[in-house]
């Protein structure tokens, strides 16, 4: 079921949902301090979410140029969070991995995020629960369908 327009109290509640989100992120970055920042801490979850990432996804990723994707990525490595590997079918590829800290650090964030989240969605019923879900996962395959275009594209 497509529509047309959009009603405008679905596009604010998407917008009050994506202010909670990101609250929830910030809350749970808080406590490793200057660690990382923000888009640090994205390139250490792309590069635990997806094979083979490289500074090139990266800048794409992150919408920035390949050399401050680089300076970024080169910050991670020399941090210990992140490591470059030349792919042995082809050595000009160089892959960025999560070194075991930087395994760790991804893995307190999120389980933070998961608690955060676990904690108001216990507050709604099933019913409602379900329903997210199910609103969620459309918005979700969507989302990342439209990204797939623009990828297509480029």
């Amino acid at each position: 079921m497509v529509t047309a327009t959009v009603p405008p109290i679905a596009l604010e509640s998407l917008m009050n949902a994506a202010r909670i989100f990101a609250a929830t992120t910030v809350e749970s970055v808080a406590p490793i301090g200057d660690t990382v920042t923000l888009p640090q801490l994205r390139i250490l979850v792309l590069a635990s979410t997806r094979p083979s990432v490289n500074n090139s996804d990266v800048a794409q990723a992150l919408d920035v140029h390949l050399s401050s994707a680089s300076r970024t990525c080169d910050r991670l490595v020399r941090s210990g969070l992140l490591s470059r590997q030349a792919l042995p079918r082809d050595r000009r590829r160089v892959e960025l991995i999560l070194t075991c800290e930087g395994q760790k650090l991804v893995a307190e964030v999120t389980a933070r995020r998961r608690a955060t989240f676990n904690r108001i969605l216990r507050q709604m019923s099933a019913d409602d629960q379900t329903a997210l879900s199910q609103a969620l996962d459309v918005f979700v395959n969507l989302a990342d369908e439209q990204a797939e275009r623009v990828l297509l594209q480029l």
